[in-house]
């Protein structure tokens, strides 16, 4: 927690505990008013600006739209005007890909077929819909007993928003290593084969527990990436996934395989090594997933849990009912508000803990946004501040992404 408090609330959901923390923000177990596990992370407040958060806002209404996978993380909701932007996913049970190979070891050449070939048809999907992932590595890829799944996804508009990112310590390293050429050199609107490179370079883990760049700092990692002189290093990787690998990891985007060749290829890999990728998959499953570790389950909530979704949805319906429409907040440089009793809140309704860092706007626990209505009094903080961030900045209610 890095001596940060947790947040009680974080929009309609109520926190549990963190999950993790990284460059991009924190990450916390949350479950809705219905008691439903959701993974919701909190965006850092110095990756936004009023550009990502549009451009976060398009990807999110278009996130909702993806179908036809189970292979990535179901988007559930999101509010990017937030003070510090927040979106909600489905909670994964199982374990990252790269805690998997560091206490196992890298998986065997049908296994690896296997990651491949889910992996692409999941991200065919998300393609389909109209959007790249853009980081795809072995810490956004969770193992469980459905097999691999891809998380972190809709944070798109926070990945390369600008050439400033390379500058984040631990955003990059952590990224760069497995980033294809032209997003390390700051370009923006990537396009699929991004993800295509991505998706090799965790296969690339997969089958031998390394990147194909590495370097004691990121500045000396990228400078290998957008190198085209220095080829990636593929020590390790069996002979068999050799071909496919290295055409997913080509310097130019272009050269590289779509996610149909990918799947093709390791199908056809899977065959040759003397399974069938269901059989693969269900090999897959067994050997990544111990049945006796406390990750592989759905997380329920307690009796102290309970009791506090108990008071949250007793809270929600009340402003529901409320003019406001929202949770009262106070106007800024102390101006007083009628609308805005300095006693409102939800500290009474809920047993001494910190008041929520954020303010829900979308209909609590149905992961939809609430649908427009005639509202009287102060609106919804998050809504303020996206029409103050629209006449800040001159956009129109359609905000649109321009590369800088």
């Amino acid at each position: 927690m890095n001596g940060a408090a947790l947040p009680l609330r974080i929009g309609p959901y109520l926190v549990e505990r963190q999950l993790g923390a990284g460059g991009m923000g924190e990450v916390y177990l949350a479950y809705s008013v219905a008691g439903e596990p959701v993974a919701v992370k909190v965006i850092r407040p110095d990756r936004t600006d009023p550009h990502t958060r549009a451009r976060f806002e398009r990807e999110a209404t278009i996130a909702r739209t993806i179908s036809g996978t189970g292979r990535v993380a179901r988007f559930i909701d999101a509010d990017p005007f937030a003070e510090q932007p927040w979106l909600a996913m489905d909670y994964v049970p199982g374990r990252p890909l790269a805690d998997v190979v560091k206490s196992q070891g890298p998986l065997s050449t049908p296994l690896v077929a296997s990651l491949g070939a889910l992996l692409a048809e999941g991200l065919a999907a998300v393609h389909a819909a109209g959007l790249v992932h853009r980081d795809l590595k072995s810490q956004n890829v969770v193992l469980g007993d459905f097999g691999p799944v891809i998380i972190d996804f809709g944070l798109g508009a926070f990945v390369g928003a600008s050439n400033a990112s390379l500058t984040q310590a631990g955003v990059v390293i952590g990224t760069v290593r497995c980033m294809p050429p032209e997003q390390a050199l700051g370009e923006v609107d990537v396009t699929k084969a991004a993800d295509v490179y991505g998706l090799g370079t965790v296969l690339l883990y997969a089958a031998t527990g390394h990147y194909p760049y590495d370097g004691a700092r990121w500045e000396a990692v990228a400078a290998q990436v957008v190198n085209a002189e220095i080829g990636p290093d593929l020590s390790g990787l069996p002979a068999e996934l050799t071909p496919i690998v290295t055409a997913m990891l080509a310097h130019k985007a272009e050269d590289r395989p779509s996610l149909e060749e990918v799947t093709r290829q390791c199908a056809d890999l899977m065959r040759l090594l003397g399974t069938s990728p269901a059989r693969a998959r269900c090999a897959l499953i067994q050997e990544t997933t111990p049945k006796d570790h406390p990750t592989m389950v759905l997380p329920q909530p307690d009796t102290p849990m309970l009791d506090r979704l108990d008071s949250l949805e007793r809270l929600l319906r009340e402003e529901s009912a409320s003019p406001a429409g929202g949770i009262p907040v106070p106007p800024p440089d102390g101006e007083s508000d009628p609308n805005c009793p300095a006693e409102s809140g939800i500290e009474s309704d809920v047993e001494n803990s910190p008041p929520p860092v954020l303010v829900p706007e979308p209909l609590p626990g149905t992961g939809s946004p609430a649908e427009p209505a005639p509202q009287r009094g102060r609106p919804p903080a998050s809504r303020r501040v996206a029409d103050e961030l629209r006449k800040r900045y001159a956009m129109g209610p359609a905000l649109t992404w321009s590369k800088r």
